[in-house]
């Protein structure tokens, strides 16, 4: 018997915080989280994802040692004890409620080395299954915030198989279809997104690789189809839940792979004067 793969998946948007040298506001990032979980439950989703940085996406000229300028971060100033508490009651609220939860956060190196901006995957028995690093960095973070992380990172729940990016890597078609070719049924894009041109993208990067895609920021989160549509978005409210199907028959995505691998080639016209022409009707 075929294995059932589906799945309810709810998508967060958050308040956007700063300053992480500000034990306070991390507090207030965990309650926000940890009650969007409790409203993700309540509405029947198996996981949710929440925007990078959820936790706190630090500013690049509070993190800068010299606040005029932007350069290096002086990461000795992040209040660590209080984030990494705070990690730990969303972990503990995962268990409670058996809700698997992906959550943007900034994953502390051995120093000297910058962190990776990355989404933990806490799973339903609140577990740190995976962690997946942003790739393809900013200009700033890059050469003054953090270090980039090197793999795609793939995760199943009830048979359905994930991936992950964050950030600004909406930009970067080519890690989308890399997930593709890793069979993913849904990618989970976590961003702090500055436009709504990052929601544009996903739409594009879910219709052009037949796949879901769960969409986070802090301005706007939703589930989209396949064919790229919204199949549920925030408004008033901050979470958008959908049920992803798995099983549903998909023949956009096999052609696809069938085009990508010389389908045409034995259909190509080599010798013909009027195929070859391109200066005339």
């Amino acid at each position: 018997m075929p294995k059932t793969k589906t799945l309810r998946l709810a998508a967060a948007r958050t308040t956007l915080r700063q300053d992480p040298r500000d034990a306070e506001l991390l507090r207030e990032s965990g309650r926000e989280i940890r009650r969007l979980m409790r409203d993700a439950y309540a509405a029947g989703a198996r996981l949710v994802v929440f925007p990078e940085g959820a936790t706190c996406s630090p500013h690049k000229r509070i993190m800068s040692a010299d606040p005029n300028r932007v350069g290096p971060a002086d990461w000795g100033l992040v209040e660590w004890d209080v984030l990494r508490d705070e990690l730990g009651r969303i972990a503990d609220l995962a268990r409670e409620l058996g809700l698997w939860t992906v959550v943007g956060a900034v994953h502390r190196l051995t120093p000297p080395n910058r962190p990776h901006n990355s989404l933990y995957v806490l799973s339903d028995k609140g577990e740190v299954v995976t962690r997946y690093d942003e790739r393809m960095l900013s200009n700033t973070k890059v050469s003054f915030m953090y270090t980039p992380g090197s793999a795609p990172v793939t995760f199943e729940v009830d048979g359905v198989r994930i991936g992950l990016a964050l950030g600004m890597e909406a930009h970067f078609p080519e890690l989308f279809l890399e997930y593709e070719r890793l069979d993913v049924d849904v990618v989970l894009f976590a961003t702090a997104a500055p436009t709504e041109v990052f929601a544009t993208e996903a739409q594009a990067h879910a219709a052009t690789n037949s796949y879901w895609v769960g969409y986070a920021a802090d301005t706007s989160a939703g589930v989209l189809s396949p064919a790229g549509e919204w199949l549920a978005r925030t408004g008033d409210e901050p979470i958008a839940v959908a049920d992803i199907d798995g099983n549903a028959e998909n023949l956009a995505r096999p052609w696809r792979r069938t085009a990508r691998d010389g389908v045409y080639e034995p259909h190509l016209i080599r010798d013909d004067p009027r195929s070859e022409d391109r200066a005339g009707f």
